[in-house]
């Protein structure tokens, strides 16, 4: 007869993947991540926010790339397969790279230290709900044109 403890089965511990394995979607985001950082450099050297007023450039930067990820998203999700690398190099990578939510906060700190502490409260509010709203937007505008397309 079998005893109970001979039932039980040893889960065994998932193998985490080898450098091998993420060497390529490593290196897809690091070179997205360039990418991306280089259009945000450029886009600050284009579009100069004035020293102590509202970082124009900073959340501008933030609202286009978080509705270009509302279009990819739907794009990749629903329109087809990509390749298993697009997502890395362009959701993660170059719109990582490109959206900025860092300086988002070190341009909140500098308004209120500089003694805008109105304009800094604004910024801390006004650049989320934009950017979900620009996600929402997009995404919800890629869908009906996808399927306009589709008729």
């Amino acid at each position: 007869m079998t005893s109970p403890e001979s039932l039980h089965v040893r889960a065994s511990t998932p193998r985490r993947p080898s450098w091998r394995a993420q060497a390529p979607v490593v290196t897809v985001v690091a070179l997205g991540g360039g990418a991306g950082a280089t259009a945000r450099y450029a886009a600050s050297l284009w579009w100069p926010s004035p020293a102590g007023g509202f970082p124009w450039t900073t959340f501008g930067v933030n609202i286009v790339g978080c509705a270009v990820i509302g279009v990819f998203m739907v794009i990749i999700t629903e329109v087809g397969t990509p390749h298993p690398l697009v997502r890395p190099f362009f959701g993660t990578g170059v719109l990582g790279g490109f959206t900025t939510f860092s300086t988002y906060a070190v341009d909140i700190r500098r308004l209120v230290d500089g003694g805008q502490a109105a304009t800094g409260l604004a910024y801390l509010v006004a650049t989320p709900l934009a950017a979900l709203t620009a996600v929402w937007l997009a995404a919800g505008t890629t869908r009906r044109v996808l399927k306009r397309r589709q008729r």
